[in-house]
Order: structure tokens, then C-alpha cells, then sequence
């Protein structure tokens, strides 16, 4: 089975700071992994290189979409990589705070539309169809992350954790085949980030995607990723199961002892 993302020796510096050091992953189709490291490691400079925020030193990121050729995205830009299949969300969270979360979500299908500005203007039957569709999927969408008494509240007036799900919405809005999710439990109480282990594993097996995190919740990833990658000072150093990783020495030296053992 070929990976749909394959990083290889991706590297990135800046000035004379090494952020990214030869770095290799794979994702493969429908498969969920978690990049872990401690704060500083590396890991949303990586997610940066990835979807075209920073042009990588060297390595090169290409992409095997099912179906298609594989292909070099390095240099992308942001909306370039958008388009080729790949969303993201943010650490910090990036809503349009005026607007509402339908209208949110809808602006995630911006890159999959086919009407200008001319013939959004004129209304022609067209536009107005493709209009109509793109409400619909927005509508849906909002369900599937089960926010839809808040589907015409301004999303600046949403509870915390109801943001974060939006953001997801609206990434998925794009169509990926590759969904990257930066800590997206950052901030949740113990209920909220299990609605969202539920969620993360009911987006890949609905949209058949696969999905690469950053997350610090440790039972967070445990339970749900498939694959492991750590990395530590920019360099990786531990790839494998919950179980192996748990196990490694190196990556219990890089998190300084942390107990990552989590109870089943």
C-alpha cells in the first residue's frame, strides 16, 4: 500500500536554529497518527512545512492521493495545498468571529466551487444550485460534529469547546483526503476531549480520511492513534505502537520521566 504523505528528510532552519532536522513520516490511507513530542520539539513547524505556512529548507512533502499521481508539495502555498487535498486546523483557534457557524463552514468550500464573482453577482441558475449545495454540505457538516443548535449563532459566541469542533468543520469542508488536527484538545475538560476522541475516530471511518495530529493528551492518543511519531529538539526519535512507545527509552528520556503509560 502506497502513503498518501510522505515526508522525507524534511528539514527546516532559521537562521542559524535547526526547528525541523530530517524528519521522515508516513501516512497511509484511512490511518490515524499522532505527532507527540515536548513543547519546542518541532511538531507545528512541521505541520507549518506541511501545508505551505513555511518553505522547507530541504526534504521534499509529497503526496499519493488514492487514485493519483504522486506529487511534490513543497513550496505550495497554503491555498495550493488546500486544494491538493490536505487541511489543518490551529492551535489557536482561527474562526471568523461575525460570522455564523454555518457561514463558516461554508467559506471551508471556497476551494471546491466553481462560481465567480461574476456569476455569484448575476445569480444565473448555476450559482444559485451551487449555492444550494454548498449550504447543504455546510449543514451537514455541522451535524456531523454535532453542533447544529448552534448552526446560526455567531461563532465568537460559541462555548470554547464548540469552536474547536467548527474549526474541524470547516477543514472538512475542503474534501480532504488528509486531515491535520493541531492539539485539538487543548483546553478541554476529561468529557470534552472524550466527545472528541469519538468524534476524530467517526470523521475517519465516515469520510474514509486520514488524520495526523499534534496532541499533548497523552490518553487522548493513546486510545485512538494507530501510529506514533516523536520528535524532540527538531530530530525524530521514536515512531511505533501506543504500546512501543510507551516503552522507549528514548522518548521517557526526552518527556524527562513522564509516566506514559495510560490504563485501558
Amino acid at each position: 500500500m502506497q502513503p498518501i504523505l510522505e515526508v522525507v528528510n524534511l528539514t527546516m532552519t532559521f537562521g542559524g536554529l535547526r526547528a525541523i532536522d530530517e524528519v521522515c513520516l508516513e501516512v497511509f490511507p484511512k490511518e490515524i497518527v499522532a505527532l507527540i513530542g515536548p513543547n519546542g520539539a518541532g511538531k507545528t513547524t512541521f505541520f507549518n512545512c506541511v501545508t505551505g505556512i513555511y518553505n522547507p529548507t530541504a526534504g521534499d512533502i509529497l503526496i499519493h492521493p488514492e487514485g493519483e499521481q504522486k506529487t511534490s508539495i513543497k513550496g505550495f502555498k497554503s491555498n495550493q495545498v488546500a486544494a491538493a487535498g490536505i487541511a489543518r486546523t490551529f492551535q489557536n483557534i482561527r474562526l471568523f468571529p461575525g460570522m455564523t457557524a454555518l457561514e463558516n463552514v461554508m467559506v471551508g468550500q471556497h476551494c471546491r466551487t466553481r462560481t465567480g464573482i461574476l456569476g455569484a453577482i448575476l445569480q444565473g441558475s448555476k450559482a444559485v444550485k451551487e449555492e444550494k449545495r454548498v449550504i447543504e454540505k455546510s449543514y451537514h457538516l455541522i451535524e456531523m460534529v454535532r453542533l447544529e443548535k448552534y448552526v446560526n449563532n455567531l461563532a465568537k459566541n460559541l462555548p470554547y469547546a464548540a469552536q474547536r469542533r467548527l474549526e474541524i468543520a470547516r477543514a472538512l469542508a475542503t474534501d480532504p483526503f488528509l486531515l491535520l488536527l493541531d492539539e485539538p484538545a487543548a483546553g478541554m475538560n476529561p468529557q470534552e476531549t472524550n466527545e472528541l476522541d469519538a468524534l476524530i475516530t467517526r470523521i475517519r471511518d465516515q469520510n474514509q480520511i486520514a488524520i495526523l495530529l499534534i496532541e499533548h493528551d497523552m490518553k487522548l492518543v493513546m486510545r485512538i492513534a494507530e501510529k506514533i511519531v516523536v520528535v524532540d529538539y527538531g530530530k525524530k526519535i521514536a515512531q511505533g505502537s501506543a504500546q512501543e512507545i510507551q516503552k522507549d527509552k528514548n522518548v521517557i528520556k526526552a518527556y524527562l520521566g513522564e509516566d506514559l503509560h495510560v490504563e485501558t
